[in-house]
């Protein structure tokens, strides 16, 4: 079975252009089927405020309405799509620039109203591999931005973790999928100040007395919850931390067990 290597990268790479170029150059690389998932909510932020929209978040969460799903439409499968698939063109990396949309890939439905109305959010429903299949087994890379749609001609944003973690389980029946959470720090930290605090390996005991004593709160909650997703869901290898992981034999990260 032919090994997959999902890789998602957050806003931090992506807003620093020399280093997003470093590592599309060295992504570019990888000579196994491989599949990139991006972020942009940084991007996205400095559009609204240049067009004096006001940007409205919850619990880290962005609330997503019709203007902001026009700029965050325009962000991501605009601007940092393309340009990171003309990147990977120039580093002789065939790539194609994918919404959820695109090929009917990954169907949502808009998030119920409980406590928060989030708005135009998807929560993933379906993902339909087929047309990754066929691309990654002619040597064309995906790259998937942060929307997705509704099978109703609505598209709807979409958590860029989430994205990666289901296309990954839904590849793992015809692939050795890898799924890497790529971002500025070197893993799961013991204390998120201090670099060299890495947990190397976070099970599924170890990851709930971490949550217990408070190791892990705001944003590494959800990422977190979508790594162990997908490794209790076929996916052989879960990785989170810088993107040396993906190139460097020695480079410490966290690695994620069942």
């Amino acid at each position: 079975m032919k090994t997959l290597k999902v890789v998602k990268i957050g806003g931090n790479i992506i807003d620093n252009e020399e280093e997003l170029y470093g590592f599309l150059e060295q992504f570019s690389k990888i000579n196994t089927p491989k599949i990139l998932v991006h972020g942009g909510g940084k991007e996205a932020t400095k559009l609204a405020n240049k067009m004096g929209v006001e940007v409205k978040m919850t619990n880290g969460r962005r609330i997503t309405d019709e203007t902001t799903l026009d700029i965050a439409t325009m962000v991501y499968a605009g601007k940092i799509n393309k340009q990171i698939v003309a990147k990977l063109q120039r580093n002789n990396c065939n790539a194609i620039g994918f919404s959820g949309a695109d090929g009917n890939t990954i169907v949502s439905e808009k998030r119920p109203v409980k406590d928060v109305d989030f708005g135009f959010v998807g929560d993933i429903v379906d993902v339909n591999p087929d047309v990754v299949k066929l691309l990654v087994n002619h040597n064309i890379t995906p790259v998937f931005c942060a929307l997705t749609h509704d099978k109703k001609g609505q598209l709807l944003n979409t958590n860029a973790d989430t994205i990666a973690s289901e296309l990954a389980i839904s590849l793992a029946k015809d692939f050795n999928v890898e799924l890497y959470y790529c971002f500025e720090k070197k893993g799961v930290l013991q204390d998120a100040n201090d670099d060299n605090s890495l947990i190397e390996t976070i099970n599924t005991l170890t990851y709930q007395d971490l949550i217990h004593k408070g190791v892990i709160t705001d944003g590494m909650l959800p990422k977190l919850n979508n790594c162990f997703h997908a490794i209790n869901n076929e996916v052989a290898k879960v990785c989170v931390g810088k993107t040396e992981m993906l190139f460097e034999i020695n480079s410490k990260f966290t690695n994620i067990k069942k």
